[in-house]
């Protein structure tokens, strides 16, 4: 079936548009970009027009720490949600300081005692060590774009291309990502757009030229229609 979208309204044409690196932005705080995405969203298209008042005022709220961000994409790896919360929840209870040097003091012993399997207990040990010993510049990614941010998150054991997606949109607030792996953004594209008919990456891909620089907020409205209740911290995959 077709997919329901309105190409009205110039569907941005040609290549991508990354997301720039943006000023430092408070994470929890509403993103500089969401007002004006918003409104040229609606104006572009009729799905969005009609999903996005919805919402009304809720908006994307990031995770300020780096860290943080990256361990809680780990331990939500593969599991439910509710798994996932419930290991991270005895994680926070052993370290209620989650910092790197903390989580390396801890060691495997009490990782694994959190619930957490013996490959993800290495990948937050390996990603602890990565910070503390200054193997990646996390104090450069709000000046580096988005695939130069990707390229260094995935040299670490247990980050994904996914995970490092994640860690854009919900860390850096870049507003132009397409997570394409993600299972959320090709469900809500297929119940909104494609009248829940399966839906490939290159569909999604099709329909997200028309959000086009705004392919983070779009994202976030499709989540929403699926959990309008859902936590506003990085999904669980």
């Amino acid at each position: 079936m077709a997919a329901n979208k309105d190409k009205a309204g110039g569907a941005a044409a040609g290549a991508s548009v990354e997301s720039p690196a943006l000023p430092a932005q408070d994470a929890l705080a509403v993103p500089i970009y969401w007002a004006e995405a918003k409104r040229e969203l609606m104006q572009r298209d009729r799905i969005m027009n009609k999903l996005i008042p919805q919402f009304g005022d809720l908006h994307l709220r990031g995770q300020p720490d780096p860290f943080i961000t990256l361990a809680r994409s780990i331990v939500g790896q593969q599991v439910t949600p509710k798994a996932a919360d419930l290991a991270w929840g005895k994680l926070l209870a052993v370290c209620p300081k989650l910092a790197p040097s903390q989580v390396l003091k801890l060691g495997a012993a009490q990782l694994s005692g959190c619930g957490l399997s013996k490959r993800k207990t290495e990948y937050i040990l390996d990603l602890a060590d990565h910070f503390k010993a200054k193997r990646v510049h996390a104090d450069l990614w709000s000046e580096m774009d988005d695939e130069a941010v990707i390229a260094e998150l995935v040299q670490i054991r247990g980050i994904t291309r996914w995970t490092a997606e994640m860690f854009l949109i919900f860390n850096l607030l870049r507003p132009n990502v397409l997570p394409l792996d993600d299972p959320g953004l090709i469900q809500g594209i297929s119940q909104n757009y494609f009248s829940g008919e399966p839906v490939s990456r290159s569909d999604a891909r099709e329909v997200s030229a028309n959000w086009e620089p705004w392919r983070t907020v779009a994202t976030w409205y499709l989540w929403r229609s699926l959990d309008p209740v859902a936590s506003t911290v990085s999904p669980a995959n």
